[in-house]
């Protein structure tokens, strides 16, 4: 039974719940009327399941009022709450609802009307009655359609930014086979100003510590914070690992000194030790 009902669909689980308290509200009413007629000899002949009657036609028009509320709450589910609304509406319901069962009551008994016994005795009685527990059961039925409108519209922007992000992927891939996706200046922060290198300029970078040192042609150096694993991922390919303290713009160097210890000769004459493990990378290069 548990695995029967594991698989029923979250709406109708929802549904399910709701009608079961309904019923119960219903069943908990009755059984206290009925209780208290008994207890304190209210009256007589009084049958339970016309207590039942009573009450299941009462809880159906508070029911059917129901629905401005929750037509209500899914057109303003994602909108700032406007507590005074909802607070309006639940008391114009409320008012309505005992306005119809008093009405529906006084048919029942078969008085005779009159605006003094209708408003005196009936709609009095039945505000003092019903109004608190059917204003309860407002303010819940609004919390939890809130809550569930809210997050079905919260899902169908979800999928739709899923669906989206899709698409830029793979717009993105196709454009990616065109256009290189690399940095072409780097912006380093200098005391107060920041500093826009072209890529082009830099000769090679230096790993210091938690920084990098930039190189540039002018044989300037500037400090950046940043790593040589970062600045990797984001330079163009002309620029390789050599060590794993520089990274080499390739274009600007000249010769390759294949020595015990084989250097990188740059434009500048600027000598780059070159570990062994990345000796292949760059004679791949080269070649």
């Amino acid at each position: 039974m548990i695995a029967g009902f594991s698989k029923i669909s979250s709406q109708k689980k929802h549904i399910a719940v709701i009608i079961g308290i309904f019923l119960l509200a219903i069943l908990f009413e009755t059984l206290q009327q009925f209780y208290y007629i008994k207890r304190f000899n209210l009256g007589q002949n009084v049958h339970f399941i016309e207590l039942l009657k009573t009450q299941s036609y009462k809880w159906f028009v508070w029911l059917i009022l129901s629905i401005p509320i929750i037509q209500f709450v899914k057109k303003e589910a994602l909108k700032t709450t406007n507590y005074f609304k909802y607070g309006l509406l639940i008391f114009c319901l409320v008012l309505f609802c005992v306005i119809v069962i008093a009405i529906i009551q006084l048919l029942i008994n078969q008085d005779l009307f009159s605006w003094s016994t209708f408003f005196n005795e009936y709609v009095t009685f039945f505000i003092f009655q019903k109004a608190p527990i059917y204003t309860l059961g407002y303010i819940a039925i609004a919390i939890i359609t809130h809550f569930y409108f809210a997050n079905e519209r919260l899902q169908i922007e979800v999928e739709a930014l899923s669906k989206l992000k899709t698409t830029n992927t793979k717009l993105y891939q196709e454009l990616s086979k065109y256009v290189e996706d690399k940095a072409s200046v780097l912006n380093i922060k200098i005391g107060n100003k920041r500093k826009i290198i072209p890529v082009n300029h830099i000769t090679w970078i230096e790993a210091d510590d938690y920084c990098v040192i930039v190189h540039t042609k002018k044989d300037h150096a500037y400090t950046m914070r940043s790593s040589l694993k970062s600045l990797e991922n984001k330079l163009a390919s002309n620029f390789l690992r050599v060590h794993r303290k520089a990274i080499v713009n390739m274009d600007l160097a000249k010769e390759l000194k294949l020595t015990n210890t084989p250097k990188l000769i740059l434009e500048n004459n600027f000598e780059i030790p070159v570990s062994k493990s990345n000796l292949k990378s760059v004679k791949n290069f080269i070649t």
